[in-house]
This record gives C-alpha cells, structure tokens and sequence, in this order.
C-alpha cells in the first residue's frame, strides 16, 4: 500500500436537504434505496467525477467476526455498510454505470458492535423499522435521513479498484474504506439476523452470513490519505502484492 498525498477528502453535497427513501428486504442484504427528489453526490478523493448516492446496503455475519467484506489485518468485522454511487457524469442512471468504466464508487465503513448506535442507522435498524421488512420483498418507507450521520468521524481511507461484491460482480467499482467504524447495539445486529431470506409461505432461512468471500488483489495497488510515518514496501510499478495497512488502535480492541 502506498501513500498518495493527492487523495482529497470525500466531498458530501446533500443540497441541505434531508432526504428519504425506501428500505427493502431483498433476499440478500438490506437495502436502502432513495428517493429521487432529493439527490445526493459525493466528489474528491479518488474520483475524477462527481457520483451520484443510489443505494445503501448492509452485509451481516452469524457471529460477530464473520459479517464484512473486507478484512483489516486478516480480521473481520460484525458488519459492514456500503454506500453504492454511479457516476451521473458519464452516465444516465445505475444500471448502465454499473457496467460501464469509471462506473461506480462504494464507501465502505465497518460495523461494530457497541453500547449506543449510530444515528442513522438508529432510524434503520429500531424495532418500529425493521420488523416491517421481516421477509424477502417487503418494503417500508423512511423519511427524513441525514445522510451525513451515516459517515464515521473522520477523513481518513483507503482506496482500490475493485468490483462488484454481487453477480454479475463487473470490475466497474472504485471503493473507498473508511478508518473508523460505524456502531451499532447488539439488540440491532439480533434484529438483523432474524430477518428471512426467503416469503413467509417459506422456511425461514436467515440473511445472516450474506458477504462475498474475500478476493485475491490480483497485482492491484492500494493507496491511502494516511500518512504513515512506516511504510511497506513501494508498490512495484505502482502496484502492491499485499495490503500493508497501520489502523487506528480502536480497531483492534
């Protein structure tokens, strides 16, 4: 991994606006997807264009060290939301980005489990809100989302080209990791665990375990804002063979 000091931070332009969205079940993951009244765009960092907020999905493990999928220093995490963008610039809507160069940017931030949540994900994961979604197709209305609540405190990531963690997994996908956690309660992951994969009329089968298992870099370079004062080796030709990633203390505890 390497340092790249023109990495800016990620830029948020909600307009001012709160906004709202519909929270699905969707057999696989939960899913937030907004509303199209009030748009949200994220710019800086990586990107050379301004992409455009589609859905939030959360992945969620069994166990607390089995539910995200990325791993820091070999460890994962109870779970881990993903802020999936298309690039509005180059294109006219998600299907056709998600499949295109340059499409997508996913933020990624970990999930943890601690004493009080995250606000954002509080509106998502009450019990008011997700025992409506119990099923695979149902659905239920939010408004009024701050999406800035959903963003850790901190301008810190690290940064690859990667793909999709979903078929048909196209490699069409900047991600960016954040460097602290969101948190969540442990009666909100329970929540999460008793939602079915499958319709009422079937057996119930938890979403639990719904990650893609972690993937070779394949030569890829990792790259980061973080300025480490110890660095591993510089990539060869600019690309690295393993992650080397110097993580904040709060991580490991």
């Amino acid at each position: 991994m390497i340092f790249d000091p023109f990495l800016l931070p990620i830029k948020l332009n909600t307009g001012g606006h709160k906004v709202g969205g519909t929270m699905y079940n969707t057999g696989r993951h939960v899913s937030l997807r907004l509303d199209k009244e009030h748009l949200v765009n994220i710019s800086g960092g990586p990107m050379t264009y301004s992409h455009r907020l589609e859905e939030i999905r959360l992945h969620f493990g069994s166990e607390d060290g089995q539910g995200s999928e990325h791993l820091l220093n070999g460890q994962a995490f109870s779970g881990e939301v993903q802020l999936i963008h298309y690039n509005h610039e180059l294109y006219t809507n998600y299907t056709e980005a998600a499949k295109s160069p340059n499409g997508l940017v996913i933020i990624s931030i970990f999930m943890k489990i601690a004493e009080t949540s995250n606000s954002f994900l509080n509106r998502m994961l009450n019990r008011d809100t997700i025992t409506r979604i119990t099923y695979k197709n149902d659905a239920y209305l939010l408004t009024g989302l701050n999406i800035e609540e959903i963003y850790p405190d901190t301008s810190s990531f690290i940064t690859y080209d990667g793909s999709m963690t979903i078929p048909p997994c196209f490699e069409t996908v900047t991600w960016i990791l954040m460097n602290k956690p969101v948190y969540l309660t442990r009666m909100q992951m329970h929540s999460l665990r008793l939602l079915s994969q499958n319709l009422p009329s079937q057996i119930f089968l938890s979403m639990s375990d719904n990650v893609r298992p972690v993937q070779p870099l394949n030569n890829r370079c990792i790259r980061t804002n973080i300025n480490f004062s110890m660095q591993g080796k510089d990539c060869p030709n600019n690309r690295a063979q393993k992650l080397q990633y110097r993580v904040n203390e709060w991580l490991l505890k």
